[in-house]
């Protein structure tokens, strides 16, 4: 894909014809199925160009929805201040077909009001956001952890605020325990309207529990917008033969690494990589696939270094056969 020089994009014509978009829990906001995550290629240390590429070829593919936070880069606040580049560039003409999500609660910044759950750090964290996304609002605002030590009522309600402020149209949480996430924000006016929990079908803790997150989901009618689906990559065909030297399991990055590419992980691995060869896909086609069949989840968040990732997982929703009972039995078997 072609991408013209700032100032001359246009998007594509067709970009809604292929990709689904499903309604997020019982609010009437809908998200497409597959979105794309600013965490880790989209800082100080990725070209501008590059970055701006992969934006603009997914939003030529359907996906509306960036998923971004106040501490994504490297550096902390680069990829909401490379969002902004590209919104002077080629999107603000598009900003009402844009859900642009931000959150905040890890650590931002030193000192005692860069993390957290307190109205001080997050009306701070908000304000900073949208000078660097160079936008007067967001769409979504999460909390991105629970914060055991602020009054979870003091977060609610901070959260409810920035709704009736105008700085975001709607808010939700990350990474919250099934329990921390029932009834939050009803007293407040404002609903709950998106989970974003860690999901994938070598982690599937939100289907444990009674009630588990999912059923809590469901029953309240929050959306979910799930991140890892590909376990950082140990769900492709990325570590079939074993770790890479160059792979993210050989480095020292504390979300992957050697000692969670076991001798039992990499057999699962390889026999569902036998099944999607089986089906036509590949593994992450596979990965993102049995996510998405999952009635709780809204839509997958995928990273992306280049631009055919973000296409290949598109594909992913346009092509996707429905698993039969035979699949997902044999799936269970595999995953043990």
């Amino acid at each position: 894909m072609n991408i013209p020089a700032p100032g001359f994009y246009a998007p594509a014509a067709d970009r809604y014809a292929h990709m689904p978009y499903v309604r997020c829990g019982r609010s009437g906001l809908k998200l497409p199925r597959v979105s794309l995550g600013l965490w880790n290629n989209f800082g100080s240390v990725t070209p501008q160009d590059t970055a701006r590429d992969m934006l603009l070829t997914a939003f030529d593919a359907g996906i509306t929805y960036f998923d971004l936070a106040n501490n994504y880069g490297p550096r902390p606040g680069a990829a909401e201040e490379t969002l902004g580049k590209i919104m002077d560039s080629d999107l603000r003409p598009h900003r009402d077909e844009l859900i642009l999500a931000t959150k905040a609660g890890y650590t931002m910044q030193d000192g005692p009001y860069g993390d957290g759950g307190s109205r001080k750090y997050l009306m701070s964290s908000l304000d900073a956001s949208l000078r660097r996304m160079k936008v007067d609002y967001v769409d979504i605002f999460y909390h991105h952890r629970f914060d055991p030590d602020t009054p979870l009522e003091e977060t609610m309600r901070t959260l409810a605020d920035i709704v009736h402020q105008g700085k975001a149209l709607y808010v939700g949480i990350s990474n919250y325990s099934a329990e921390q996430t029932a009834d939050l924000l009803a007293t407040f006016g404002v609903p709950l309207t998106i989970h974003q929990p860690r999901y994938n079908m070598l982690d599937r803790w939100i289907e444990r529990g009674t009630p588990s997150l999912c059923d809590v989901l469901l029953n309240r009618g929050i959306g979910a917008a799930v991140f890892s689906p590909l376990n950082q990559g140990l769900l492709t065909d990325r570590y079939l033969h074993g770790i890479p030297a160059d792979s993210r399991a050989a480095s020292s990055c504390v979300f992957l690494n050697e000692g969670n590419v076991t001798a039992d992980i990499l057999t699962r691995v390889r026999a569902l990589n036998a099944m999607a060869s089986a089906r036509g896909e590949t593994m992450a086609q596979l990965a993102l696939a049995w996510v998405l069949e999952n009635p709780a989840i809204t839509t997958v968040i995928t990273g992306a270094s280049r631009p055919a990732q973000i296409l290949q997982n598109v594909e992913t929703v346009r092509k996707h056969v429905p698993l039969t009972d035979e699949e997902k039995a044999a799936i269970e078997k595999i995953l043990g």
